[in-house]
Parts: C-alpha cells; sequence; structure tokens
C-alpha cells in the first residue's frame, strides 16, 4: 500500500454507529409490541414470525453467497462492497438465535406434520400423512432439529473462515489470501445451495406436507441473491455521502451492481416461471394445488404483483445502461426489490394458513422488530472493521484509480 493509502482513513463514518443504535430502538419497541400481542394470538404471531425470519435471513446468506462469488471472480465491483457483504453475513449467530422460536415455539404450530394427526383440519393433509410413510420418516421434529443445525453449522463454518482471512488483511504486511478464499468459496457455493434448497424445503415447504417441487428450492437461492445485492446497494448509497465511500465507490462498480442486480432478477423470473410452466404442462391434481390456493381468493393479485413489479418493472428498468451507472437512482430500485421480496416470501408461505388475502398485524409489525435488531448488529459488525480490507493485493483495484 503506497504512502498515499496509508493516509486515507478507511474506518465506518459514524453515522453507521447513529443508524445502528436508531435501529436497535426501532427494533426492540416494535418487537416488545409484537410479544405483546403474540401472547394473544401465538399463531398469528408464529405465522409472521417465520415470514420475517425467511426475508432477513435471505439477505444474510445473499451477502455471503455474493462474497463468495466476489473471492472467485475477483473485480473491483466486489472489492468496494466486501466489508459490506461480510459484515451482512456475519450476522448469522444472529438468525441463529432467532431460529429458537421457530423450533422450541413453532414447530407445533405451524407444520401439520408435526401435530398429532385429529388435531390436523385438512382432511387431505390428515389423509396424506396418515398412508405415506416416507413423509412421516423425513418430516418430524427431530429430524427438523439435527438438519437445522447442520445447516447453521454449515454457515457458520465458512462465515467464520471468510471473516478470520479478511481480519488478516486489515493490518501490515500485505497479504494475498485468493488461495484460501477460493478454496472455500468454491465448495462453500455447492453447499449454499444445497443447504438453502433443503432448508426452503424443511421451514417453508413443508407447510403443506402434499406437495412438492424440485425447483423450489432455487426459488430461495434466486431470492438471496437479490436480497444480499440489494442490501449492499442500499448501503453503500447511504455511505457514499461520506468518505472514504464517496472515494472508493467508482461509476464502473456501480454499473456492475446494476449488471448483477439484472441477472438476478432475470435468474428468479425463470426459476419461478419453471416451475409454474412444469406444474401447468402436468396438471396433475396433486401438483396444482399450491398454485390454485395462490390464484384464487385474491391471492391471483398479489401473484399479479409480483410478475409485474418483481420482474418486468425492474428488468426494463435495467436494461438502461445509464440507469446502472446512477447509484441514486439504482439505490430506489434496490429498496423496491427488497419489499417486493418480502411480498414474494409473503405469497409463498401466507396461503397456506389462509384461503383468501389477508395481511395480519404481524405481517407489518415483526419486520421491522427483527429487522431493527439485525440492522443494529449488522451496523456494529460493519463498524468493526475498516471499509476496505487495505493490506490485501487487490485493493488497488478501488485505490488506485481515486488516487491516479
Amino acid at each position: 500500500m503506497s504512502t498515499t493509502h496509508a493516509h486515507l482513513d478507511l474506518s465506518a463514518p459514524p453515522v453507521v454507529n447513529l443508524i445502528g443504535r436508531r435501529s436497535l430502538a426501532i427494533g426492540a419497541v416494535a418487537s416488545v409490541v409484537a410479544v405483546i400481542l403474540g401472547l394473544t394470538n401465538p399463531t398469528v404471531f408464529l405465522r409472521g414470525y417465520l415470514i420475517s425470519y425467511m426475508d432477513w435471513l435471505s439477505v444474510c446468506l445473499g451477502a455471503m453467497v455474493i462474497l463468495m462469488i466476489r473471492h472467485l471472480t475477483g473485480g473491483g465491483w466486489g472489492m468496494v462492497i466486501r466489508r459490506i457483504l461480510g459484515a451482512a453475513m456475519r450476522t448469522v449467530p444472529l438468525m441463529a438465535v432467532l431460529f429458537l422460536p421457530i423450533a422450541f415455539f413453532g414447530v407445533h404450530r405451524l407444520y401439520p406434520w408435526a401435530m398429532p394427526l385429529e388435531s390436523v383440519q385438512d382432511p387431505k393433509v390428515r389423509e396424506h400423512l396418515r398412508v405415506d410413510a416416507f413423509v412421516r420418516s423425513y418430516l418430524n421434529p427431530g429430524g427438523f432439529y439435527v438438519r437445522a443445525l447442520v445447516y447453521f453449522a454449515i454457515w457458520g463454518i465458512l462465515v467464520y473462515l471468510l471473516s478470520k482471512w479478511s481480519a488478516e488483511q486489515n493490518k501490515p504486511p500485505v497479504r494475498d489470501n485468493s488461495a484460501r478464499f477460493k478454496a472455500v468459496s468454491g465448495p462453500g457455493l455447492i453447499l449454499f445451495a444445497f443447504t438453502v434448497s433443503f432448508a426452503a424445503i424443511d421451514w417453508v415447504m413443508s407447510l403443506d406436507p402434499t406437495w412438492i417441487s424440485t425447483i423450489y428450492g432455487l426459488l430461495f437461492v434466486a431470492g438471496d441473491l437479490i436480497a444480499g445485492l440489494c442490501f449492499a446497494v442500499v448501503i453503500e448509497r447511504i455511505l457514499y455521502r461520506y468518505k472514504p465511500m464517496s472515494l472508493l465507490l467508482q461509476p464502473d462498480f456501480v454499473h456492475d451492481h446494476g449488471k448483477f442486480m439484472l441477472t438476478f432478477v432475470m435468474v428468479w423470473a425463470y426459476f419461478s416461471f419453471s416451475q409454474w410452466l412444469i406444474i401447468w404442462a402436468g396438471n396433475l391434481p396433486t401438483e396444482i394445488t399450491w398454485y390454485m390456493r395462490r390464484l384464487h381468493g385474491g391471492w391471483g393479485s398479489v401473484g399479479l404483483f409480483l410478475v409485474i413489479f418483481h420482474f418486468a418493472v425492474p428488468f426494463t428498468l435495467l436494461l438502461s445502461r445509464p440507469f446502472k451507472r446512477d447509484v441514486t437512482r439504482l439505490v430506489w430500485l434496490a429498496a423496491w426489490l427488497l419489499i417486493a421480496h418480502y411480498v414474494d416470501l409473503f405469497w409463498m408461505i401466507e396461503p397456506n394458513f389462509s384461503a383468501t388475502f389477508t395481511v395480519t398485524w404481524a405481517d407489518l409489525l415483526i419486520p421491522f422488530g427483527m429487522g431493527g435488531l439485525w440492522i443494529a448488529y449488522f451496523c456494529r459488525n460493519l463498524a468493526a472493521m475498516p471499509l476496505l480490507p487495505a493490506y490485501d493485493v487487490y485493493a488497488a483495484q478501488v485505490l488506485e484509480p481515486e488516487h491516479e
């Protein structure tokens, strides 16, 4: 690192701690109110809790997978947001703690396979659970807990290794840890795809144990990518008002973020359309039930909303090169896609409990409670390290253009 670089303060600006404190206050108040209301109706609380949990988990894991993609491909686009992604993925311990209400209180209230057969209200589900031995052998509380431990253990190991080697690059001498990062990131991407897919099956798809989809897990993989990248774009725009991000973020990097955003939106649309097309073409009674519930009772309007505002509009905007290079305009789309991603999870989860379109207080309140706590922890992580690993041998990809 040159002498000029040595005089550049790469620490996070004070606004990060300010955002963290305010988020913690909002999260604490919203959480207390949600818990109080949840005592009067725990089932509604847990339904909203599951949706919010999957939403914030997708930001955490999406940041991790994008960071691994950067380690495999290189480039300044990933270097400039590397510490943002790292701070987000290091919230895995918090997500493990937040999973406990689902594990201890939600299993027997949310999942039919964990309930006594006589208490399952849907006769088709009850009969399916009675006769399907495979479902009973796979979907049971013991297996649910063991697999969850495996998922969090794998995610935790990946986060630990990526964070440990990244922290080594905060101090001299200049280090080239790229071989280590690649050695972990290659298998890590495979492990991510498998663990997220199986977690989606366990935690969401099994809400209806009579229905299966082989592409279902990939919908969550694509959603995680969108959520992780869009969150990083929002944070980089906030930091762009302050040094050092105002000196580090180049239009080419923003352009690359926009191109990745376009790619991930297209991947999400491809997986969503592929699942619908295969099920529509097969037209089997055992497979169409998932869509029948989501095309009637007002849920069809939510699906149409996702087609237009989760794909068509973002896709059209992201075709524009000037739009992708403008960090101010891109951040509004990124924020919108984060909202659309939550609506997508809402559309996948809530119809399992309500045949008609229903929005509960838990669906609106819990995201703020959980999100406030999550963002506070994220800000703590972000402030703990410089915004750039200055003693990474590839840091010049970001530092040199500014000082030239």
